[in-house]
């Protein structure tokens, strides 16, 4: 078969084939196993919809392939580390995790809380560094790569509302038909302009209490030479502080935080630019 010449002609051939099946049911497998130590089969089925008979063929090949390996306990999976080999060529987004990484590792180690660092990404922003492994108190085994509301989740609020208006309406955009239940703000511009000018007046947003009410998130913009490039946030149990205390306790040193990150992300993007060539440097 040729292939025709041009991206947008070879795109629009590809998207005239059907995603395999099977490659989605073990891509999601491997994430839904990502999200806890060890899983169970029952859990496995519950969280993917899958039977479990084809849970169990998926879970075969990824132990043929050292992906995963049985538990002690029967009937449970755990990943090994040679999930790390699928991440391995990837180069996305370095410089704002190397400025943020050893600060959100510091906060962490001060506060205990968790700390994460997400970037935007179509609709949505997704997490990229994750403090979650370094802290006694977190919720979840890892958040690396989920995708969060632009709208109702802290991190998503604290990008839309300090990037620019054209941004800021790019993003919007896509929101105007989502199903999704966190999204549903983005169908009530009246309100979602109100909570974006009070998030940008105090600095730092907060998730919407309706989300996951067990917890909740701080958020700070990083920048980059005075561009929004991405969100900080940190995550603690509703439950400990309420949310007067939390901003009292915690929004000083994310602020500070992200100022550092900043300043840190503008001398590496000096240090990149000095480093290609013909630049003058």
């Amino acid at each position: 078969m040729q292939v025709p010449r041009g991206a947008a002609s070879y795109n629009r051939l590809m998207a005239s084939f059907p995603p395999v099946r099977a490659v989605e049911r073990a891509i999601g497998l491997l994430q839904c196993l990502n999200r806890q130590p060890v899983s169970t089969l029952d859990q496995l089925h519950r969280q993917t919809g899958l039977p479990k008979p084809t849970l169990v063929r998926l879970l075969q090949t990824l132990v043929a392939q050292g992906l995963v390996r049985p538990a002690p306990q029967a009937g449970a999976y755990v990943l090994t580390s040679a999930v790390r080999s699928l991440s391995c060529g990837y180069h996305g987004e370095p410089r704002v995790i190397e400025a943020a990484a050893p600060v959100a590792d510091a906060l962490t180690a001060r506060h205990k809380w968790p700390v994460a660092v997400a970037v935007p990404d179509v609709d949505a922003v997704v997490v990229r560094y994750s403090t979650i492994e370094q802290s006694p108190l977190s919720l979840l085994h890892s958040s690396i790569n989920m995708r969060l509301s632009l709208v109702s989740r802290a991190l998503g609020r604290a990008y839309l509302a300090f990037c620019s208006p054209e941004e800021r309406q790019a993003l919007l955009s896509p929101l105007a038909h989502s199903t999704r239940p966190e999204d549903r703000a983005a169908a009530e511009p009246g309100p979602l302009r109100a909570m974006l000018e009070e998030t940008r007046e105090r600095g730092y947003a907060l998730r919407d209490p309706a989300v996951r009410p067990v917890s909740n998130t701080l958020a700070v913009p990083l920048y980059e030479h005075g561009r929004v490039v991405a969100s900080m946030g940190m995550t603690w149990f509703a439950s400990t502080m309420p949310v007067a205390e939390a901003v009292a306790a915690l929004g000083p040193p994310m602020r500070e935080a992200a100022r550092a990150v900043s300043a840190r992300l503008d001398a590496l993007a000096d240090r990149d630019a000095g480093a290609q060539p013909g630049s003058g440097r």
